[in-house]
């Protein structure tokens, strides 16, 4: 078959992946010169430990499998196991992260609960002040602003895949779409991944899709000068991550509310150590559209003082920051949403910040839901 895939980002680009690896030829359109959406504004986080128990964890489980055997194939999209620690400052977070490591899913999470002696001999980068971490081993990161060429060169090796940018699709026919340009591209089946963009043809296909988009707030400092060996992250993460919710959770938002900055932005600490040392920060969360067009200051002095805390020194200098959108699917109980739109043509959007995580396991299932 030949396979449409429009839109460029991980999502795509994954699908792009399965539909050559199980024999089809694929173009894939862009309506930019490259990927610019959440898939390249995000921390590169390949997410298990946080993931809600079901369908999600079982998915993001099966995606960390795929990205590592990706990994073998592609080493430029920069795939390491890096794992994670949530760090904790109180005894409210302690007992979060304590009910986490002695739960039903601690061993298939791959969680452990460490003092503070033993985080440092994991992480020495973090000489702050802090009683202990929650270790999941089965995190891993990959470099985001690498990734969509990376997989994208690989592909190209086939002899089987067509990378067509800045092409915006603007009608779909029986048997394809046409570009902006007046170019037609001929194919079996058409699949839409454009992620937070679901106005224009997407919206003439498919109407509003149940979906939501959320805004963040993110920044990469200097490089380090040192080697953080796991990816980083505070204990207002526990707040944020569907794995964690009980008993000590509901006590901890009880008895340990967050700052005003924090809760004003519905903040988290991530920290991710990129190839060239620098970190990736942030990072907040936006609900409420309309957007806005600028970047807010605060947040970041925030994450840089809950950073510069578990470092134990200052954070890096800030070089770059930036805001991102992505769409989340409106069911909880969904993963993303998939719907036909058409005879040859279906939507597959909404993963939310499980984008990066998932994608090559939604990719899978979407394969294998359509028969391709």
């Amino acid at each position: 078959m030949r396979i449409l895939i429009v839109g460029g980002g991980v999502l795509g680009t994954l699908h792009a992946w399965q539909a050559v690896e199980r024999g089809h030829d694929v173009v894939q359109l862009e309506r930019e010169p490259e990927a610019r959406g959440a898939s390249v504004r995000n921390f590169g986080l390949v997410w298990v430990g946080g993931r809600a128990s079901g369908a999600e964890l079982e998915t993001a489980r099966r995606a960390r499998l795929l990205w590592e055997r990706i990994g073998e194939r592609v080493p430029a999209l920069g795939f390491r196991a890096n794992g994670s620690l949530t760090v904790v400052r109180t005894d409210a977070e302690l007992a979060v992260a304590r009910e986490a490591a002695e739960g039903p899913e601690a061993a298939e999470r791959g969680y452990k609960l460490l003092d503070a002696t033993e985080v440092r001999a994991l992480n020495p980068a973090l000489r702050g002040d802090f009683r202990g971490a929650l270790w999941c081993e089965r995190d891993a990161a990959v470099e985001p602003r690498t990734a969509q060429p990376a997989l994208r060169a690989e592909l190209a090796k086939t002899g089987r895949y067509t990378w067509r940018p800045g092409r915006e699709v603007r009608h779909l026919s029986a048997t394809g779409v046409v570009d902006d340009h007046g170019e037609r591209h001929d194919g079996d089946v058409v699949l839409f991944c454009t992620g937070a963009r679901t106005g224009g043809l997407v919206r003439e296909l498919a109407g509003d899709p149940p979906v939501r988009r959320v805004r963040l707030q993110m920044a990469q400092t200097e490089p380090l000068g040192e080697q953080l060996t796991t990816s980083v992250a505070d204990g207002d993460s526990f707040r944020y991550y569907p794995a964690y919710r009980g008993a000590a959770l509901d006590a901890l938002a009880g008895t340990q509310p967050q700052g005003d900055v924090a809760a004003a932005h519905r903040m988290q600490l991530l920290l991710v150590q990129r190839l060239d040392g620098s970190l990736t920060v942030g990072d907040t969360h936006e609900y409420d559209e309309p957007f806005a067009f600028d970047v807010t200051e605060d947040p970041y002095a925030h994450l840089a003082d809950v950073a510069g805390a578990l470092l134990g020194r200052p954070l890096p200098p800030i070089r770059r920051r930036w805001a991102g959108v992505y769409a989340q699917t409106a069911d909880p109980g969904r993963i993303v949403h998939r719907a036909r739109v058409a005879d040859n043509a279906f939507l597959v959007t909404g993963p939310g910040g499980r984008g990066m995580t998932c994608s090559p396991a939604i990719a899978e299932d979407t394969a294998e839901e359509l028969d391709l």
